[in-house]
């Protein structure tokens, strides 16, 4: 005999919560309880730092635990963190591309590491607070559009789905934070979490900057004319319509023409010759790009990506940002993936996460390649 959640009446699954101290794994744990699960809490500690607020976040999944009787524990992962999450966010960003820590946090640490530690501890599922939702093997946009977090979450395996659960991913945030007040939970109206994984709200270019240095190069056009300066390309992103200095003569003529020049934006990085190259207008747009180490996350969609096209295909290319739609294309087996878009768009970075989906599926994503024409400029 099964229950409503499709649980056999008489059992307890065991699920490890992930806890962060915040407002939407609080709730997780209280409707993982209300479904018959027993519920471990756990607190991944992997970031320690001035400005960091892990010790009062772990304070408060331990409050939580307490007030609802669940077993918590701290999983000390900052070594790890720091390799496999530190160390790529800075070498992306001293190869001249725009990383995405968050993706790789979720693949390393929260469904690597911690993952991995629960199968291994006789749990029968991980449980997290994001706003997204496993079915079947499947993972489906969050309900709540301005909070969905799927796109972090493409590089998941269906085997991993089977396993995973996201509680809140069918509420919106409004209804989080008002059943978690109605339940009485102190974390109801704490603020949400900003900024990187784990790390939080930081100055990334203060924090480039540390690492990283300065590296003084030129500033040039869509044609290859030098008409600025800039102090590192790896203190800009595609988009980008500031921090770069023009030449002074490029501002005289702006006064001379009786007129104000257009707002530059950065459209790509020479990392050979050290240049930043900028534009405005149709200079800062794209109509297609490829997909690099493309994954899927149920790989019988590699064989269909021609019926795929068949559909709604739509490509997101920032966590909340718009979804566009597009046709796909694979190219050199299953590992890129050409992408034509219906509409040209701005901000498509070398290095950032370009993600698929089909109707309220996603399918998979990969690391973008932008195929500009201006390459003739470059080396």
């Amino acid at each position: 005999m099964q229950s409503k959640n499709g649980m056999k009446i008489g059992t307890k699954k065991r699920v490890a919560l992930g806890m962060s101290g915040g407002v939407d794994s609080s709730l997780s744990a209280v409707l993982l309880q209300d479904r018959g699960y027993e519920v471990t809490g756990v607190f991944l500690e992997c970031w320690r730092a001035p400005g960091c607020r892990a010790e009062e976040d772990r304070k408060d999944a331990l409050a939580i635990a307490l007030t609802l009787g669940i077993p918590f524990q701290v999983l000390d992962f900052k070594d790890a963190y720091k390799t496999k999450v530190v160390e790529y966010f800075f070498s992306e960003y001293e190869k001249g591309r725009t990383p995405n820590p968050d993706v790789m946090c979720n693949k390393e640490i929260k469904f690597g590491l911690f993952y991995d530690w629960a199968m291994e501890h006789g749990f029968d599922a991980v449980a997290t607070g994001h706003y997204a939702r496993s079915v079947d093997g499947r993972l489906l946009r969050g309900v709540d559009a301005k909070k969905d977090q799927s796109y972090f979450l493409y590089l998941l395996e269906k085997s991993q789905l089977q396993h995973i659960l996201f509680p809140v991913g069918h509420l919106t945030k409004v209804e989080v934070r008002a059943l978690a007040e109605e339940r009485g939970l102190e974390t109801a109206k704490k603020p949400d979490s900003q900024g990187i994984c784990f790390i939080g709200e930081i100055n990334v270019h203060s924090f480039l900057k540390e690492r990283l240095g300065e590296k003084r190069g030129e500033v040039v056009n869509a044609q290859g004319e030098v008409i600025g300066e800039h102090d590192g390309l790896w203190f800009y992103t595609i988009g980008q319509r500031h921090g770069f200095r023009l030449l002074g003569k490029i501002r005289a003529k702006s006064r001379e023409w009786k007129q104000v020049i257009p707002p530059f934006y950065v459209i790509a990085k020479d990392v050979a010759k050290n240049r930043l190259i900028v534009g405005f207008g149709e200079e800062t747009l794209c109509e297609s790009f490829t997909i690099d180490e493309m994954h899927w996350i149920d790989e019988s969609h590699i064989m269909n990506a021609s019926e795929l096209n068949a559909g709604e295909v739509f490509v997101r290319i920032r966590h909340g940002g718009k979804l566009f739609r597009c046709s796909v294309e694979l190219e050199d087996g299953r590992n890129s993936l050409r992408v034509s878009l219906a509409e040209k768009i701005q901000g498509v970075a070398d290095g950032q996460s370009a993600v698929l989906y089909f109707g309220e599926e996603c399918l998979g994503g990969g690391v973008m390649r932008l195929n500009r024409k201006m390459r003739n400029i470059m080396s």
